[in-house]
């Protein structure tokens, strides 16, 4: 599939078909949705088979599934950096840059023509998101698409979108060794936990996903579309004193309000004797992962995001 597309008169853009799919689970290993999909789908693929279509489900960190771990040396989900993926040192390396590197050759590499066309990559959130899907780029119309063909079919259930694009703040991603790289995030729920109303969530969604790929390589052109996204701004710290102490936690009124708006002089955070600390941005923005239990040693609260609507092309296969 090319990564760009070509536009004939009436700018419909022109996809090969999407051949090879893979579906990661367990990028961190305590999240327990994909890992436990993977492992099923592993054992027993006919639920993800779609005619035409090579379909890989794939434990991507099996040492820190083993240990029910997000990580063993370092996290497998910012390790896709070039510097990484061309390093030298062999068994020296951290386990996941290793990891990263067997990753890249199984299903890259990364911005080449020989990569796979979509990875699925299914991760967890103990925040209160519900079900997200994050696009890593608002130019990409086949993924625009297939988005909004999944929120349309997971109706009236809401299925949110999250446009990871900051150039400050986007990271190297497991699945970003693909050409239509597709994130997903399903919680609440806890480390190391199966709830089964997330893991039919995210069951469901990927279902949708895989029906759009086979009906657009049977040839179905998918006309212009809008599609509502949530679009990174700002990653927000705890407050902490001088020695880099959390001083202060997400406020109550916060607390659980994933996508809804903090408007400025909203409170943010609460200190431990009660004091109200509060937003002081110009605008109003859309925090998501609140309270995210992994990123405390990412020293992020929340991140900011402000509300857009992206307009995709028509598509169809070449």
């Amino acid at each position: 599939m090319s990564n760009g597309s070509s536009s004939n008169n009436n700018n419909t853009a022109r996809f090969d078909a999407a051949r090879r799919v893979a579906i990661f689970g367990g990028t961190h290993g305590n999240e327990m949705s994909g890992v436990t999909l993977v492992n099923l789908w592993t054992q027993n693929s006919a639920e993800i088979q779609r005619k035409g279509l090579e379909i890989k489900p794939f434990i991507t960190n099996p040492k820190a599934v083993e240990k029910c771990v997000r990580y063993v040396d370092t996290d497998l989900n910012r390790a896709f950096t070039q510097e990484n993926l061309s390093a030298t040192g062999g068994d020296e390396l951290p386990y996941e840059v290793q990891r990263a590197q067997e990753i890249n050759r199984m299903f890259g590499p990364k911005g080449s023509a020989e990569a796979y066309d979509v990875i699925f990559d299914l991760h967890n959130t103990t925040s209160n998101m519900g079900c997200t899907l994050i696009l890593e780029s608002s130019k990409d119309a086949f993924n625009l698409q297939m988005m909004n063909y999944i929120k349309k079919a997971f109706a009236p259930a809401s299925c949110l979108v999250l446009l990871n694009e900051h150039p400050l703040l986007k990271y190297s991603t497991s699945r970003s060794v693909a050409k239509h790289p597709v994130g997903m995030e399903v919680g609440p729920q806890p480390q190391g936990v199966l709830r089964s109303n997330i893991f039919e969530a995210m069951r469901v969604i990927l279902k949708h996903a895989l029906d759009f790929i086979s009906l657009f390589n049977e040839g179905m052109e998918f006309p212009p579309c809008t599609v509502e996204v949530f679009r990174v701004l700002e990653r927000m710290d705890y407050p902490r004193d001088a020695n880099g102490n959390i001083i202060a936690m997400v406020h109550p009124n916060l607390q659980d309000c994933d996508w809804e708006p903090l408007n400025p002089g909203d409170p943010m955070f609460q200190t431990f004797d009660g004091k109200s600390i509060h937003y002081q941005g110009s605008s109003t923005v859309y925090p998501t992962f609140i309270n995210e239990a992994a990123y405390y040693e990412k020293q992020q609260a929340f991140v900011t995001t402000r509300r857009e609507t992206l307009a995709a092309s028509a598509i169809r296969k070449a």
